[in-house]
């Protein structure tokens, strides 16, 4: 085990906490409702047809596993590193700092597949505009916005979420009344037989799926890392955590359910956004630009937890020594913005991949950023077993427990290297572990070459007692 809890917190020392729970909430939903659901989830009905509902239920209990272990830790320690700092204490600095740069890089890279999303989006008003232009404009506004401070983020997330959660929730609504008040005889669970039937692609399709429902859900855990930002963390994570697992599979599974029962699987995969297709189906005037609105907006919200997330990861590696320490930075708003500037190079990236290939853009990025998600899910689960053996030996009592433990997180773990094995068969994610491996290696060389040049003794001690706003001279990287 490194040193004490305390002195990996106290060096991310200086950023404000001033989210409140309900901002805390929505944040997890921001990033989880976000492209994976309104334009992911087409890509998985093509794996797996129907029996994208199992994909998306076996995907959710992974994610509730994830989230109640986070939870457990979380509410015994809060701060911005979060996972990575879990895994850093209770397994080794070299987890920590693979967790911490795994997790960046996903989710810098998770923003490329949103903003990119938005640029198809678009096509639908504007279908002579390049979609790049939307991808820059977009892009400049949200990052200006996580250029202010933490209650300037909270509030515009707050504002995005509310307005896709109440969208949703309307969504349900009307497709339920149609599904089974209206008596049309077009819509209905006999949708889900026809044509190649409940699996079309067979068991395998439907595993397959799984690989697009983790990226779904992929930014649950950003509870986690907001925490460190949380006026009250404990209550905030624990509530957090209870009403995210609900709404998950509200807006997920029931969504889903709705929409195959009102579209045909061939119709949804002849469209773009399987929420627009069933407006068009529908025939509603003018509900498909509305349906368009709210997508875009939910990628707009994910875009924005994202490039709040990434930036908060890159400022505890820089408050760690693993990072230059110029990312550890805070201006006068207490907002870390030189790794700000840093984590916009995942719009950078898919930019030059949309130039060069505009049709597979989208699962390109979507491929390259899962291996970190992936890799990030598998170490919070290990981290979890170890926090619970070290809790156990020294005593220590939780207030809050991970149900169904130590079975949750061992299934956890897992089927997450199961998911991670299986992207090797599809040609979509094939690159998934064609750039991680070699990327993963990569950070664990940087590690121990960092280690060689600087004493372990010294490590972190230039920020214990760090102030409110100030930047802390560091050996620099």
């Amino acid at each position: 085990m490194s040193h004490s809890f305390d002195q990996i917190k106290n060096r991310e020392h200086g950023l404000k906490r001033e989210l409140s729970s309900p901002q805390l909430t929505m944040i997890a939903l921001g990033g989880a409702i976000g492209t994976g659901l309104f334009l992911g989830s087409k890509f998985a009905i093509s794996f797996a047809g129907p029996s994208v509902l199992l994909s998306y239920a076996i995907g959710g209990l992974i994610a509730v596993m994830l989230m109640g272990a986070l939870a457990e830790m979380t509410v015994a320690h809060s701060t911005t590193g979060s996972f990575g700092a879990f895994a850093e204490h209770y397994i080794s600095p070299l987890a920590g700092f693979l967790v911490k740069y795994l997790y960046w890089s996903c989710i810098v890279l998770a923003v490329g597949t949103e903003v990119l999303a938005i640029g198809d989006y678009m096509k639908l008003w504007f279908p002579g505009v390049p979609p790049l232009l939307w991808v820059l404009l977009f892009s400049g506004v949200l990052i200006a916005v996580n250029m202010f401070n933490v209650k300037a983020f909270g509030a515009l997330e707050y504002a995005f979420s509310s307005v896709k959660v109440f969208a949703i929730l309307a969504f349900i609504l009307l497709a339920a009344y149609l599904v089974f008040g209206s008596r049309n005889p077009n819509y209905g669970v006999q949708n889900y037989t026809a044509g190649g039937g409940l699996f079309p692609n067979g068991i395998s399709g439907m595993w397959f799926a799984v690989i697009v429902a983790i990226f779904s859900y992929l930014s649950v855990e950003m509870i986690a890392v907001a925490a460190g930002e949380a006026k009250d963390p404990a209550t905030a994570v624990k509530k957090a955590f209870k009403v995210t697992v609900f709404r998950l599979f509200l807006f997920y599974i029931l969504t889903l359910a709705l929409i195959l029962a009102i579209a045909p699987v061939g119709q949804i995969l002849a469209g773009d956004s399987p929420f627009v297709t069933v407006m068009q189906v529908i025939g509603i005037p003018f509900a498909d630009s509305l349906i368009n609105a709210v997508v875009i907006i939910a990628a707009l919200s994910a875009m924005n937890s994202q490039l709040y997330i990434s930036t908060r990861m890159m400022f505890s590696l820089s408050r760690a020594g693993q990072a230059p320490a110029v990312f550890g930075r805070l201006n006068r708003n207490g907002a870390p913005l030189n790794a700000l500037i840093l984590c916009t190079g995942g719009i950078a990236v898919a930019a030059c991949v949309y130039a060069l290939n505009p049709e597979s853009g989208f699962t390109f990025m979507m491929a390259l950023s899962m291996f970190g998600a992936m890799a990030t899910w598998f170490l919070i689960f290990v981290t979890h077993l170890a926090f619970r053996r070290v809790t156990k030996r020294q005593g220590e009592a939780l207030s809050y427990r991970l149900p169904f433990y130590p079975a949750a997180s061992w299934i956890g773990a897992g089927l997450m290297v199961a998911v991670m094995v299986t992207t090797l068969f599809v040609d979509a994610f094939r690159m998934t572990l064609v750039f991680g491996l070699p990327f993963a290696l990569g950070i664990a060389v940087l590690y121990f070459a960092l280690k060689r040049r600087r004493p372990s003794t010294a490590e972190n001690a230039n920020y214990a007692g760090a102030g409110e706003n100030v930047a802390l001279e560091e050996t620099p990287i």
